[in-house]
């Protein structure tokens, strides 16, 4: 059997073309994909590549998806042909030293998948097990395609400690960040949201709801129009990070307040470092936390959310294009063009 796939074979070179589809094996599902995303993460690593999650060459490419199971592989009892599901792009394997202490997200063997932007996808037994979910019927494919993108943010604000009428930052408005300020929201705080992009600015206020909203083209160091936002002058209460940039972190210290916590979300390329003001870090009681990734808990918990309607999530899709100009969409998405593209087949 064969089908069309966007195979990745180098940093700024994926091809569309004819491939063979993996036949289910003992455990796994193979899935009709319905709906593809964009996704910042594919974008870096069509840029540069990426060591996790691109190990040999060709790779089928893209990892947030939703679709129709159309053949079970042997042994396969909860779900049968014509279920339409959501799958995360991974899951731990629950035996691990970090696995056994609830911290699934640093799971040692973490089972990663790759393949959304084709037409067919083979969901691996561990994946099909811990982390493939079928969709309510009241939840569109293309609702259903942001749970793996909203997982990584109910993680993080859920570790997050934010409380009701705290006044929380975040600098970077692409889709991870419009997803912080909207969860921040519903836990009760002010929000302020801080970036460069017209398009992003106006997602701030339409999807996330955000109390304030700041065009950093305006006021590129933001520190002062922050600390007249905030109680006293005093600096927010929480800054989360979502641009994956060493100067932007370390400028997030100057936000807070004393006490207050600098969340720093935005991964940052390998061999990369900071420079913090210790001073400031350990006499003013500046908290650091970083979340990565995503659990099953939370993957749950992102479904959960867009199927009661608290995260609009299709308001992010900018665009909806055919899969086999992923690239211009990824192009699209780089550029600030797009919020989020949605690809069919």
């Amino acid at each position: 059997m064969k089908m069309k796939a966007v195979m990745y074979y180098a940093p700024k070179d994926i091809r569309y073309e004819e491939v063979n589809v993996k036949m289910p094996d003992e455990g796994e599902v193979l899935v009709k994909v319905e709906a593809a995303l964009t996704c910042g993460t594919d974008v870096k690593t069509l840029r540069r590549g990426h060591p996790v999650l691109i190990k040999k060459t060709p790779s089928g490419f893209g990892h947030e998806f939703a679709g129709t199971i159309v053949q079970l592989g042997e042994g396969v009892e909860n779900f049968k042909i014509g279920d339409r599901v959501v799958a995360a792009n991974s899951a731990p394997c629950g035996e691990c030293f970090f696995c056994k202490r609830g911290e699934e997200n640093l799971c040692e063997n973490l089972d990663l998948l790759n393949g959304a932007y084709a037409q067919y996808i083979t969901i691996p037994k561990r994946i099909v097990e811990k982390n493939l979910l079928i969709i309510p019927d009241n939840v569109a494919f293309r609702r259903a395609v942001f749970c793996e993108p909203l997982a990584n943010v109910v993680h993080g604000i859920e570790r997050t400690p934010i409380q009701k009428g705290d006044t929380v930052g975040i600098v970077g408005i692409g889709p991870i960040g419009l997803m912080f300020a909207r969860l921040a929201k519903l836990k009760g705080a002010k929000v302020i949201a801080m970036g460069r992009n017209p398009l992003k600015l106006k997602m701030a206020r339409e999807f996330a709801q955000a109390d304030e909203v700041i065009d950093l083209k305006k006021f590129p160091d933001p520190k002062d129009i922050i600390l007249a936002m905030t109680e006293e002058g005093r600096g927010l209460d929480v800054a989360i990070e979502c641009v994956g940039l060493p100067e932007i972190w370390e400028r997030m210290f100057s936000l807070v307040r004393r006490g207050g916590v600098v969340h720093l979300f935005g991964g940052c390329s390998a061999g990369t470092s900071v420079n913090i003001d210790t001073r400031r870090l350990h006499y003013d009681e500046v908290n650091i936390i970083s979340v990565f990734h995503h659990t099953p808990k939370y993957f749950r918990q992102a479904l959960e959310l867009i199927s009661s309607g608290c995260v609009d999530v299709e308001k992010l899709i900018t665009k909806t294009m055919q899969m086999k100009y992923a690239k211009r969409a990824l192009e699209m998405h780089e550029n600030g063009e797009a919020i989020k593209v949605l690809l069919e087949n």
